[in-house]
């Protein structure tokens, strides 16, 4: 009996020291499902399983859904169509240069509902850099592993003599070529959703293992037996194969937006190399950007979140460029549809990744941000316009011009070797005027420039919003005139518009309000009406929107005990809403409703920075209690582990930044400000080679409270930390405690920067 006990405790020992050990191997922690038990009525995430190396070119997924559907793989989905090559950023946005490959046994079936396979996630492996399920109906094992541009595909077949890869092109245009002699298919599709010139294709090239038996091609759902190239506006092909039981077929298939000779290019990524190879490098990989943020002393369900997070933190913008002949980099461009040289990246919407996203590539990985600058400056000179929302090229959708935060905050953090100089014409231009789309430019610029706010009662919708954003933006290319040495005037007029937040601030509610063109308020006003002034939410999640000037919107409430009030308002009020102005619920209002935080709708991204706002009020204690709140109960490394849409990569680093103990409340200034870590040890690995490592030992989920704090064994007493110190490397001590310190942090020398105060 006795040893007996002795066994259960040393177990119980071994149990916890797993639970809190640094992980050796973190891709096996990512749950690339996290999110996909998503629809459009709800989501839990709105992700897909990318199979893809770190923000590669072509991403792989199983598709669940019709073809054309932005819910391309659900996770209450029974059946799989096809395992498709994808670009797509968000369901929202579709996807554009996609086609797949679908392993069928049997009668040959084209049709994508006749040849679904009904599939379990018992027999499903989804990893970043491995895909594995069994298709029922077929008796098929599919297996995937990406390099950057191409995959390497498995299928394990049974015994039969019908056994065909069926290869999609998809609608809207496509062209099939089957070469058996050399076991290839080639082919393009021009499926998109936008944001393509004319000439836009996606050229793909397939190589088999094993010769075929039979090929055809395919239309629509008709068989052309006769021919063995085809171009229609639904082409495919089908090849069929003879195998015995457990028989392997491989196949390795690459893909280039500039032609089928540089498809073959790409497909050198795999060259010779098996299956196995590539699944390792691509393990490894993963494996090597992952670890560059290690955590210790946290749940195991805490760091398979955190690890997951990362994962899609790493995802987007993709890179839309290609090696050519001579290994140099090129791209097509989908501004104006030329072949050319130098860097392109895509799939990222500014008014969501400007926040978070943008500052913790500057932070971790700021040679690969200074290559998106490029890219930025290619975009502009090849299209005339900075993409705000960017799939591949110019999309019409959301608002702002947060381009200037992105290019200032990399600026401003260092980041060299691109034309600056184009970049800051770009933004000049785009704070001036109307763009060609909605989208693009400033929605609304005449009005702003000449009266400091977009009126209400001019016809453009979401009014307040974009002014609140413009003057976030004019801040951002303040700071980036100052750092460039513009002219004094430049310099002031963008000081000037910066300050615009304070057109639209009604002492009367001590809220954000729309305001019409003759300076009086929109009547009637609810502030629990979502959209209309306002993007994708209400007055209570806008009016937060002061990034650069906390403590000048401080002021217009009347002073730190009335904003820390009005800050606590957004968790104690109901979750009421008004969706008049959409004329139903929208997916956004039933998860703010649903998360059971009053107002506080943190499936979106105009209010994640709220909470980091009691730091500039003297309150850190209430910061650090409601961000160990949204961590534990918003976010869960399960299919519906996101409490809304995981917006290319915001989201999740949100929860990066906040797990790790600090957050880029304002990009553009040189100001983390601080939270409270979740893990007992992070330790992250700078692209210069020095370590930034945070130690909270006694931190729990009682102790979740920063009692005192040392920066590099010495106390440190502000509410902010120092990105050039930082980069520096740094060791920062948290001692936390189970009750809030309410002398730390509340006096004003303690306070992140705020525009009001600066020079004081």
């Amino acid at each position: 009996m006795l040893y007996r006990a002795f066994r259960c405790l040393l177990l119980s020992f071994a149990l916890s020291a797993t639970a809190y050990a640094q992980p050796a191997d973190p891709v096996e922690l990512v749950n690339t499902l996290m999110g996909t038990d998503s629809k459009p009525s709800l989501s839990n995430g709105n992700t897909y399983p990318a199979i893809a190396l770190p923000w590669g070119m072509n991403f792989w997924m199983p598709q669940t859904g019709k073809m054309g559907s932005g819910w391309a793989y659900t996770y209450a989905a029974d059946k799989i169509r096809g395992f498709k090559q994808t670009h797509q950023p968000s369901p929202w946005m579709n996807d554009y240069g996609q086609f797949s490959l679908m392993p069928v046994t049997g009668k040959l079936r084209i049709d994508e509902d006749e040849r679904a396979s009904w599939y379990s996630h018992k027999a499903e492996v989804a990893k970043p850099y491995y895909y594995s399920v069994y298709l029922a109906d077929h008796d098929v094992t599919t297996e995937i592993t990406p390099t950057e541009r191409a995959a390497s595909f498995r299928f394990t077949f049974p015994k039969t003599d019908s056994a065909y890869v069926l290869i999609d092109a998809f609608d809207k245009g496509s062209y099939v070529k089957v070469l058996p002699r050399e076991r290839k298919i080639i082919g393009y599709t021009t499926k998109n959703s936008g944001g393509v010139p004319a000439n836009f294709k996606n050229y793909f090239v397939i190589y088999f293992d094993k010769p075929f038996v039979t090929a055809q091609t395919w239309h629509g759902k008709t068989i052309a037996r006769d021919t063995l190239e085809l171009q229609a506006a639904h082409a495919g092909a089908a090849v069929q194969f003879k195998t015995a039981k457990g028989e392997v077929v491989h196949a390795r298939v690459a893909s280039s937006f500039i032609s089928f000779e540089q498809a073959e290019r790409n497909l050198e990524e795999i060259g010779n190399a098996t299956f196995d190879v590539v699944k390792q490098k691509a393990k490894a990989a993963w494996n090597t950007e992952l670890n560059r943020i290690r955590v210790e002393g946290g749940t195991p369900e805490q760091i398979r979140t955190f690890y997951s997070c990362l994962y899609r933190s790493l995802l987007f913008p993709r890179k839309f460029y290609e090696l050519d002949a001579n290994r140099k980099v090129v791209h097509y461009s989908p501004y104006n549809g030329q072949v050319l040289p130098g860097y392109m990246f895509t799939d990222t919407g500014f008014w969501d990744t400007f926040r978070s996203l943008f500052p913790f590539l500057n932070l971790m990985y700021p040679t690969l941000n200074a290559q998106m600058q490029e890219g930025l400056a290619n975009a502009y000179k090849e299209g005339g316009w900075l993409p705000e929302w960017a799939s591949p090229g110019l999309r019409n959708v959301m608002i702002g011009s947060n381009s200037a935060s992105v290019i200032a905050d990399a600026y401003l953090k260092g980041g060299r070797n691109y034309d600056i100089n184009a970049l800051y014409e770009a933004v000049l231009k785009n704070a001036e005027n109307e763009g060609p789309m909605d989208a693009v430019g400033r929605r609304g610029a005449p009005y702003y420039n000449r009266l400091g706010y977009v009126p209400y009662d001019v016809k453009i919708n979401e009014n307040a919003a974009r002014t609140l954003e413009y003057a976030y933006d004019d801040f951002a290319i303040y700071q980036l005139a100052k750092a460039l040495k513009r002219p004094a005037a430049e310099i002031e007029r963008f000081a000037k518009r910066s300050q615009n937040y304070r057109n639209l601030f009604d002492k009367e509610t001590g809220l954000m309000r729309g305001k019409n063109a003759d300076g009086t308020f929109q009547k009637p006003f609810n502030p629990f009406k979502w959209g209309d002034a306002f993007t994708e939410g209400n007055s209570w999640h806008y009016t937060w929107s002061v990034f650069h000037d906390v403590q000048g919107l401080i002021d217009l409430m009347g002073g730190r005990e009335k904003f820390v009030a009005k800050l606590d308002s957004v968790f104690t009020l109901p979750p009421v809403y008004d969706e008049s102005y959409y004329r139903s619920v929208i997916h956004e209002i039933r998860e703010m409703q649903i998360a059971n935080m009053g107002q506080y709708a943190h499936g979106n991204q105009p209010i994640q920075h709220m909470i980091y706002l009691y730091n500039y009020a003297g309150t850190p204690w209430k910061a650090q209690y409601w961000l160990r709140e949204v961590m534990n109960r918003l976010y869960l490394p399960t299919p519906d582990g996101y409490c809304g849409d995981e917006d290319n990569g915001q989201t999740s680093a949100w929860y990066v930044f906040t797990a790790m103990g600090f957050y880029p409340v304002c990009p553009a200034t040189d100001q983390y400000v601080l939270g409270a870590p979740l893990f007992k040890k992070v330790t992250a690995t700078l692209e210069n080679g020095r370590q930034l490592v945070i130690n909270a030992p006694n931190n729990s989920e009682q102790n979740r409270y920063v009692n005192t704090m040392q920066l590099n064994r010495k106390l440190y007493t502000k509410n902010w930390l120092s990105h050039t110190e930082l980069l520096k490397g740094a060791v920062i001590d948290f001692n936390m405690s189970a009750t809030p310190n309410t002398q730390r942090g509340t006096t004003p020398d303690a306070f992140p920067y705020s525009m009001s105060t600066e020079g004081k």
